[in-house]
């Protein structure tokens, strides 16, 4: 059932449309984040400007979310744990966003259908790979179910590495997130083996870049990281995608991928 706010006709006022709210968030929720949260990401020119992809990070601070919607140039339509949706007013406004549930521990096929369907439709949809928040301070372990949705398209993921650990209101500190080339797994075989094929790849990806995060926040936010990623903010209002040359789109959709070797 809808909530009450959905039923007065709230979403109405952006058309229904999460994406059209994704650019009123740039300018209203946007400088509340980057108060409660300084924080700088790194190599934003390994995103794709379009086409359906499977964002795929670790996860460590109730922030993480947040600070990965003010660093990714496009909407991500987050795969979140039902219990959170089903908070009142909170859970209401992450649907607005275009944020689904999954039901953990089980097989979720619808889930995996809206997943799917939104990646088929060139959308990015938003995962954290260990399925909870880490309370250790490094990324847990790894579940393949988000990565499921990428195989059955035959879509990248993109991996990220957030370093967010020990952020709260008392303390917010500096956090970093690191963006990794698109990871290709159209040539992996489907089922329990493609799984865990596409997660022997994504999930050292995960943790390399979070490594880097880590490293970046030590040696005080360097311009550039050793690999050759650049140093950028939180993106601005109207920057809600990254958009190829003119007549370099084809070269934009197959810019540097890792590839899969069999």
């Amino acid at each position: 059932m809808s909530g009450l706010l959905t039923r007065l006709g709230i979403p109405r006022l952006w058309g229904e449309d999460p994406e059209r709210l994704w650019v009123a968030m740039r300018y209203s929720v946007g400088p509340i984040v980057r108060v409660l949260t300084p924080s700088v990401c790194y190599g934003l020119e390994r995103i794709p400007p379009e086409g359906g992809a499977v964002l795929a990070a670790n996860h460590l601070s109730a922030i993480d979310h947040p600070l990965l919607g003010q660093h990714f140039p496009r909407p991500i339509y987050f795969l979140s744990k039902k219990e959170l949706l089903d908070l009142p007013l909170i859970g209401e406004a992450l649907e607005w966003t275009g944020t689904f549930s999954v039901r953990r521990g089980e097989a979720d096929r619808e889930a995996l259908r809206r997943g799917r369907e939104l990646v088929r439709a060139g959308k990015v949809v938003g995962v954290h790979l260990e399925g909870t928040r880490q309370r250790l301070g490094h990324p847990g372990v790894f579940k393949g179910g988000g990565l499921v949705i990428a195989l059955a398209e035959g879509a990248p993921v993109i991996a990220a590495g957030i370093e967010s650990f020990g952020w709260s209101l008392r303390n917010r500190r500096v956090c970093v997130v690191v963006w990794g080339a698109p990871i290709e797994l159209r040539d992996l075989p489907r089922g329990r083996a493609g799984v865990d094929e596409a997660l022997a790849l994504v999930g050292p990806e995960i943790v390399r870049l979070w490594r880097q995060a880590c490293e970046a926040v030590a040696a005080g936010l360097p311009p550039v990281l050793p690999d050759g990623a650049r140093r950028a903010g939180p993106i601005p209002p109207g920057g809600t995608t990254l958009r190829p040359a003119p007549g370099r789109r084809a070269a934009a959709r197959s810019a540097p991928a890792r590839r899969t070797a069999r």
